[in-house]
């Protein structure tokens, strides 16, 4: 950990880029009395069975229930942000939406008596979506008639069943899914290795290791400053996977002369709490959103490395129904999900699992924000076994979240030990391709540029209706530029040609700010559970930056002018239409401002690479202010 880390805020020579991961195993329920899993030859393709569990070891499982009345909860939802109607800004508390969109408490009340006849006790939800069952082997092997066993699955240690769960089909009529009795998990930060560093001899000019106050001036953040809006009554939450030292926090904001709350930080640990790996994601997600807003309180939800413990701690920060702004900076590729779907490894209820509690954070005022990946438009293209072809990232692309994509800001370097000059004249769309020429000159394969601001479409979420009739949605320009070979396991550079074409399902992401490593962030971190010991900064980059700033963004707006700005996505695309729009669109075409694939198409308001473009901040406080017609 000594050899990254520079003293506080200088300028680091090179970056560190930091990405999603991904969740694991589920299993679904159909409208009969099996909630099937897979059939162990198929689900789990290389899986070693080697063995009973010990029946009396506990295990948690979660029964996700299956939203009721969920048309009209869409439909509430936009009446909330929608200033013509009387429902504006009225939203509702846990137990409004437990009593009109959850299942009933007889219902609720039969799964536990189902399960307590086994012995097996019940946490049931304060939404009534989710029921925690924990009980020994033993117990629900028999309740639902499976044989929990030992296994391995890619090196990894792990306990999962061949056979399909069976519930009573009173019950299994309304469970959209059961997670916990696969244990499965890739869900790790993406804090992956040191992006190819720039010569020791090459020193960039421009924005580098950059701290809040470039953020505040570059989006026009500081009229709000001005006006007293500090963050004051504010709670900003994030959920994450990784432990971290609050500490590291503190510092960060004393060094980089921010005053703030005293003892602002809340750490929940959900299901357990986790390990460290990830620390620096969750360390700087509290830094980044904190800083922003000085004075809101920031509760941390840190959830096991599991299914269930990444559910469970949405859950709980949405049921807390105390941070009227939440994000994560966790997540996976809808390609990976898919392929899971298909081999019997996922559930496909899996994603709606999670979309049924943004739909209640919605419901609820709460403005939620995700990061769109940081591979580009080529989402899988992280961790041992690349995918190359095109997928969005979830949470991202639920259509109930704010997709938070990524730039590059203006820099320049001249490169002596190659001769050559690496210049971006204009913030644009993150992609490293722009760096094809330098990599080459220094040997660097190909994929080594696939970085780069997540966007594209969703294959699970169909097109929402506020993006619908907005001039580049379900549109596209591209860059073709990368011979994929036919097994898609490796790509390597071509001359690009722009090329055109339509898409279909949720468009990514909604809008974006800088997230380039090469234009990266300052972050202080020490080392894991020992504040202070070998401490420092590092550059960072990556959406994950993105997402936790709108998210203090969103709390100085609301401190702002004392309001709850509530659900973002219908309220931004509608701003983006009006005069005097509070983006500007990076709708140039070309090479020049693309995210691996996708660029901008001129005259539009929207495009994948970036969404909806760049905020000015000031003036989307302003759009946000509207009173109700």
């Amino acid at each position: 950990m000594k050899n990254w880390k520079n003293g506080l805020f200088t300028v680091a020579a090179a970056s560190s880029l930091l990405l999603a991961s991904t969740p694991s195993l589920k299993v679904a329920a159909e409208k009969n009395q099996v909630v099937p899993q897979g059939k162990a030859t198929t689900i789990l393709e290389g899986t070693n069975y080697f063995g009973d569990m010990d029946p009396n070891e506990v295990v948690s499982i979660d029964l996700v229930m299956k939203l009721q009345n969920k048309n009209d909860l869409e439909n509430y939802i936009k009446e909330t942000v929608n200033p013509n109607s009387s429902h504006y800004r009225k939203y509702l508390n846990v137990n409004q939406f437990k009593a009109k969109y959850a299942p009933s408490p007889s219902f609720i009340n039969s799964v536990t008596s189902f399960f307590k006849s086994y012995g097996i006790t019940s946490n049931v939800h304060p939404n009534n979506l989710i029921i925690t069952a924990t009980g020994t082997v033993a117990q629900l092997n028999k309740a639902l008639s499976i044989e929990l066993q030992n296994a391995s699955y890619k090196g990894k240690k792990i306990h999962s069943t061949k056979k399909n769960p069976v519930l009573p089909k009173d019950i299994a009529n309304n469970v959209l899914c059961i997670l916990g009795l696969n244990n499965y998990s890739n869900l790790t930060s993406r804090a992956v290795k040191q992006p190819v560093a720039l010569d020791p001899k090459d020193v960039p000019n421009g924005p580098l290791s950059l701290l809040p106050k470039d953020l505040q001036e570059h989006y026009n953040v500081n009229p709000l400053y001005q006006k007293g809006a500090t963050g004051a009554g504010q709670t900003i939450g994030i959920v994450t996977l990784a432990e971290f030292n609050p500490d590291d926090a503190y510092t960060f904001w004393k060094k980089a002369g921010i005053p703030t709350k005293p003892n602002r930080i809340n750490v929940t640990d959900v299901d357990g709490g986790s390990e460290w790996n990830g620390y620096d994601e969750t360390t700087l997600d509290v830094e980044q959103s904190g800083a922003i807003a000085p004075q809101a309180d920031i509760n941390v939800y840190v959830g096991s490395n599991t299914d269930t413990g990444f559910l469970d701690a949405f859950s709980k920060s949405i049921n807390d129904n105390e941070a009227k702004q939440i994000s994560v900076s966790w997540g996976q590729s809808e390609l990976s999900i898919d392929s899971y779907v298909q081999q019997q490894l996922e559930a496909p209820e899996y994603e709606e699992s999670f979309n049924q509690l943004f739909m209640q954070a919605a419901a609820q005022g709460i403005s939620m924000f995700a990061a769109a990946g940081d591979a580009g438009a080529y989402d899988e293209t992280r961790g041992d076994d690349p995918v190359y072809k095109l997928t969005a990232d979830f949470p991202a692309s639920s259509p109930y979240i704010t997709a938070a994509g990524g730039t590059t800001l203006p820099f320049q370097f001249h490169s002596t030990s190659t001769g050559m000059d690496v210049k971006v004249s204009e913030e644009r769309a993150w992609g490293w391709d722009y760096l094809h020429d330098y990599f080459q000159a220094r040997h660097y394969p190909d994929t080594d540029l696939f970085s780069g601001g997540g966007g594209g479409f969703s294959t699970y979420f169909r097109t929402p209706d506020y993006q619908l009739g907005v001039s580049g949605v379900n549109n596209y320009s591209a860059i073709d530029e990368w011979n994929i070979t036919p097994d898609f396991a490796n790509a390597t550079f071509k001359k690009p040609t722009i090329i055109s074409g339509k898409g279909t399902g949720r468009n990514v992401p909604d809008l974006s700010m800088a997230a380039d490593p090469y234009t990266g962030y300052a972050v202080y971190f020490s080392d894991p559970g020992q504040p202070g010991t070998n401490a420092g900064v590092a550059t960072y980059g990556g959406t994950s930056f993105v997402a936790p700033q709108l998210n203090g963004l969103s709390a100085l707006i609301n401190s702002a002018d004392n309001t709850q700005v509530g659900f973002w996505n219908p309220q931004i695309y509608r701003f983006a239409g009006e005069s005097s729009s509070p983006f500007t669109p990076l709708n140039k075409q070309g090479a020049e401002n693309d995210n691996l694939y996708y660029t901008g198409t001129p005259g539009t308001l929207y495009n994948q690479a970036t969404g909806l473009g760049i905020p000015d901040v000031a003036k989307l406080a302003e759009k946000f202010k509207a009173t109700k017609k």
